[in-house]
């Protein structure tokens, strides 16, 4: 398996895709702060919320998570790679594990950008606001109280980025199913970003039923997993990332479920 990793991630490297998708999050990421340390000094309308929500982590990733899916798995099938590898011996689990974790690290590095941008924003000690659309990267950079962080807060927010990280890659999981089985970058796109959609609505019902609530919670989509702040318990982080990797593998035995007696064309 660690050879087709390296070979995907190899090819990543190269990938031309790759590196406009990481401008893209690069310069969403830039705006996005520009406007939530304008917004509190009455810079720029409180009512332009709306448009720093669309230049926010949780909104550029329910996108480009899904064109990401698509290269690293649906241009696979179009291009016979996942044919050749099985063809030289590989099983279809280590195909699709090893693809997983490749889509992990693509998502990781496009998000990147966020995280760098958020630790570097809160050193300054500025103060940052985006009402209440707040959600993810966005959401730890506005719930400070614009002071500098100290050196144990430094280490603190490390662990808040690794755990905003993991229940990302944990959400888009539910593309490697739709990847493997639809084979159309388009139609990965499309259903992911609309499923992201009604999981925000979602969020509302469990607000008013405490059953649908726990059972919301145990996926990456509910919970106040992508709402971790400096101020979260290291509990709660804990419980946010086992939470994740559960519903990956999930995903996995799904996959391998269908895919394992799919007839390869």
């Amino acid at each position: 398996m660690l050879n087709l990793v390296q070979a995907d991630l190899f090819k990543l490297y190269k990938s031309k895709s790759i590196k406009i998708l990481l401008g893209i999050t690069t310069a969403s990421a830039v705006a996005m702060a520009v406007m939530a340390y304008l917004i509190p000094q009455g810079k720029i309308e409180a009512s332009m919320t709306g448009i720093g929500f669309m230049f926010s982590d949780i909104n550029m990733i329910s996108i480009l998570g899904g064109v990401i899916a698509g290269m690293c798995i649906c241009s696979d099938f179009d291009n016979k790679t996942i044919h050749d590898a099985i063809a030289n011996g590989y099983s279809r689990g280590t195909v699709i594990l090893s693809k997983a974790t490749v889509l992990g690290f693509a998502l990781a590095f496009i998000l990147l950008p966020y995280a760098i941008i958020t630790g570097i924003a809160l050193s300054t000690g500025s103060e940052f606001s985006m009402g209440s659309v707040a959600v993810g990267f966005l959401h730890v950079l506005t719930s400070e109280d614009g002071t500098a962080l100290s050196a144990s807060e430094t280490w603190k927010l490390f662990a808040v980025i690794l755990t905003l990280m993991i229940v990302y890659v944990a959400q888009l999981s539910i593309c490697v199913p739709l990847a493997f089985l639809l084979k159309k970058p388009i139609f990965v796109v499309a259903i992911y970003y609309g499923f992201s959609f009604i999981c925000a609505q979602l969020m509302r019902l469990s607000d008013s039923s405490p059953v649908f609530d726990r059972i919301f919670s145990s996926t990456p989509y509910g919970g106040n997993y992508a709402y971790v702040t400096l101020d979260t318990g290291t509990g709660d982080m804990v419980r946010a990332i086992a939470v994740s990797l559960i519903f990956m593998i999930v995903m996995l035995a799904v996959t391998y479920s269908a895919f394992r007696t799919t007839e390869i064309k």
